[in-house]
């Protein structure tokens, strides 16, 4: 005999890890963006000295933490080396170095020292996508965290970067970030 207990429990998670499965299936597609303008292309954006000022939320909307950004970047070859320097507002600084090659028109591949694996970049039209898994530290330690970042070009100087981030497949924060070329 079936315990009826143990049967809803068991419906409710199936049902829970499918409505995190359907929440998390982005329909917004890197090509979706092709033909819009002003054109996006990271190695040219990120070319010298671009400032960044952002903001971090959990997962109900909360801000909880807020950075200014000084960035650099360089173009040679076929790679993008791009030097952040993160100034949060309680005091905590953070660097990170990305190295992003350039593999085609459309697709680029990155990595950095706290970087998971491989970031992989999608870039069409004024949009820029870039999807990687990061060490970010957590009460003492640290947890691997995925960002799935969306960067819109606006003009010649100023970007949006709106990213969210899962662990285990479920929404744990969102990060906006607002660039300017200088």
């Amino acid at each position: 005999m079936i315990n009826f207990k143990i049967f809803k429990l068991t419906v409710l998670i199936i049902t829970l890890f499918f409505t995190a499965s359907c929440i998390n299936s982005n329909s917004m597609k890197p090509i979706d963006f092709k033909n819009t303008e002003p054109s996006m292309t990271i190695e040219n954006y990120f070319d010298g000295p671009v400032k960044a000022w952002g903001l971090l939320q959990d997962r109900n909307g909360k801000v909880t933490r807020q950075f200014k950004a000084d960035m650099f970047g360089s173009f040679e070859g076929d790679i993008l080396t791009l030097k952040e320097d993160f100034y949060w507002t309680d005091g905590e600084k953070q660097n990170r170095i990305w190295k992003i090659k350039k593999i085609d028109q459309n697709y680029y591949e990155g990595s950095a020292p706290d970087v998971v694996g491989i970031a992989k970049g999608f870039q069409y039209g004024s949009a820029f996508k870039f999807e990687y898994s990061l060490m970010v530290p957590f009460k003492g330690k640290n947890i691997k965290v995925s960002f799935d970042d969306w960067i819109f070009k606006q003009d010649e100087e100023v970007a949006i970067n709106r990213a969210t981030l899962t662990k285990f497949g479920f929404k744990v924060g969102e990060l906006t970030v607002f660039f300017k070329k200088n």
